[in-house]
């Protein structure tokens, strides 16, 4: 288990750039959360990149991600990673009962979400600040197909308070911003 046969597995199943970038955005915030918690920072990161590999080929619920689960064993991927992926989906019924499964919950959305909101910007993300995320949070009309109920209750698991989390969150995804497009 490796960044390389991830990421060799991620762009088989997936070709959509902008779904691409979302699953870098999440292993960049899974790896600063990793470091952060003193965790394996490429575990953290494969979880992260891998979380939605499937989605492109298998986009409905349940199938999401419960066929990539599938796959993922055979790889001969371990069971935390299985699970923790599993647990992103609420409807999975998987618990979040790792500091992991909790961290790649509360930062999927989360992520979409800044990177919708460092796309209406002219500077993107480099200068995007928490108060314009949490602004943005309130306009249900902007990326709506975010759940912002997710964030915020991913955020309570967390156990970050929700500014802390999104400035975190905006952070880790300035590291990779030329990847990102951001």
């Amino acid at each position: 288990m490796n960044r390389q046969d991830a990421l060799s597995l991620l762009k088989e199943y997936t070709k959509n750039e902008a779904l691409l970038k979302h699953m870098y955005a999440v292993e960049a915030a899974m790896r600063a959360y990793a470091k952060k918690f003193g965790e394996d920072e490429d575990k953290w990161g494969i979880v992260g990149l891998l979380h939605d590999f499937d989605y492109e080929m298998y986009p409905n619920a349940p199938d999401h991600p419960l066929k990539g689960s599938e796959i993922l064993k055979e790889k001969g991927y371990a069971e935390d990673i299985r699970r923790a992926i599993l647990g992103h989906a609420t409807y999975s019924g998987v618990q979040r009962d790792t500091q992991m499964a909790k961290t790649l919950y509360a930062v999927d959305e989360l992520c979409g979400f800044v990177m919708a909101c460092s796309l209406v910007r002219p500077n993107k993300i480099s200068d995007l600040q928490t108060s314009s995320v949490k602004k943005k949070l309130k306009d249900k009309s902007f990326a709506a197909n975010v759940n912002r109920e997710d964030i915020l209750k991913g955020t309570v698991e967390l156990g970050v308070p929700l500014d802390e989390h999104i400035q975190f969150v905006i952070d880790a995804m300035k590291t990779i911003s030329a990847e990102l497009g951001l």
